[in-house]
């Protein structure tokens, strides 16, 4: 097993991209690792031509996937948009790995990346020696996927400052980099694309301006439609990132991961699953991705510290510290969930007082 705490996509499938590059005889867009087809097979599973198993990476609508890779074998940058927890960065990290054979060129916008981030620096030590020239430039992630012809990915590109955004216009527009600084300009080799992520639901983010949100297609990933679907995907993830860090075998855990996709979902919509009541949401987003950080953790406690299974023990606290943000409107809510739901529903019994216990 790998001594790397989080391997790339492309490491963890290599087999599975292999396999889809060697039998895959369609037309590929110039620098793409397979064709289209094929990366839509990546995502979505199935089988390649040899018979190699491909398992789904994202669970969803197949027309959205189709309409993702399209875009990326135009000129057309992709933003992939949503409310937190719809796998926007995974589905981006695949893409990237099945399209370019790399996942990492990367950039990761905060309120505090600048225009050197996005688009190039500079080496000073260099400048002050010799002056302005490439010896001294510093390449981005963006710049290096322009001269070689792949994919970037711009991880929440709504957490940067408009200003910053807007850098990458004349990229998106022109397909060149201009150094005016050098009288030169790096020009965009044929392959090249970008695969931005967004939401808006999140406090401390920035509205894409007209002019930029122009020069993307969007395709919004929604949250998972059903109960069962969400489930499944946690349940899933959980075995898998479980199964990486290497945390202590424990018996399957479906059921109790089913309550905690439950319970997330009647918080985040208002109301229980048959619509019969009505509840106090909560500040946080209880995504899918909270879920299945729930579930790990609650696997860690039960490995190290509980009998080996995953019950309401070891899930109370980390449901608790997922649900309550802000401590006063969080409590109140979580609380009445827990006297109106939880107290009443049958099988639920043993959640409610190990909740109780540590609200």
């Amino acid at each position: 097993m790998s001594d790397m705490l989080r391997r790339s996509a492309e490491e963890i499938f290599a087999e599975e991209l292999a396999a889809l590059a060697k039998g895959d005889d369609r037309a590929r867009p110039a620098n793409w690792k397979m064709s289209p087809q094929a990366v839509v097979t990546y995502l979505l599973g199935g089988s390649a031509a040899d018979g190699t198993p491909i398992q789904p990476k994202y669970v969803g609508n197949r027309r959205l996937i189709e309409t993702a890779v399209a875009t990326l074998a135009t000129d057309r940058a992709l933003l992939l948009l949503g409310v937190p927890g719809t796998a926007k960065s995974w589905v981006s990290e695949h893409l990237a790995a099945a399209i370019s054979g790399s996942s990492k060129r990367l950039i990761q916008c905060t309120a505090g990346t600048d225009e050197n981030q996005i688009r190039y620096g500079w080496n000073y030590a260099q400048l002050l020696a010799k002056g302005p020239s490439r010896d001294a430039l510093v390449p981005t992630p963006l710049m290096r996927a322009m001269e070689e012809g792949t994919i970037v990915r711009l991880e929440e590109l709504t957490r940067m400052g408009s200003d910053v955004q807007d850098t990458l216009i004349t990229v998106l527009s022109e397909k060149t980099l201009p150094i005016p600084e050098l009288d030169t300009a790096v020009d965009a080799q044929r392959g090249f694309n970008v695969i931005a992520t967004a939401n808006n639901r999140d406090k401390g983010v920035n509205e894409l301006s007209s002019a930029l949100k122009r020069r993307f297609n969007v395709v919004v990933l929604p949250l998972p439609a059903s109960l069962d679907e969400e489930a499944g995907i946690v349940v899933k993830r959980v075995r898998d990132i479980g199964t990486s860090l290497a945390l202590p075998p424990i018996a399957p855990a479906d059921k109790e991961i089913a309550r905690i996709v439950t319970l997330f979902r009647e918080l985040r919509d208002g109301q229980t699953l048959n619509g019969k009541m009505k509840l106090k949401t909560v500040t946080g987003s209880l995504s899918t991705a909270e879920a299945i950080s729930v579930g790990v953790s609650a696997w860690a406690e039960a490995g190290h510290f509980g009998n080996g299974t995953i019950d309401a023990n070891a899930m109370a606290a980390n449901i608790v510290g997922a649900v309550v943000k802000d401590p006063v409107q969080d409590t109140v809510a979580l609380q009445e969930y827990l006297e109106n739901v939880v107290r009443t529903r049958e099988g639920w019994s043993d959640l409610y007082v190990a909740i109780r216990d540590v609200l």
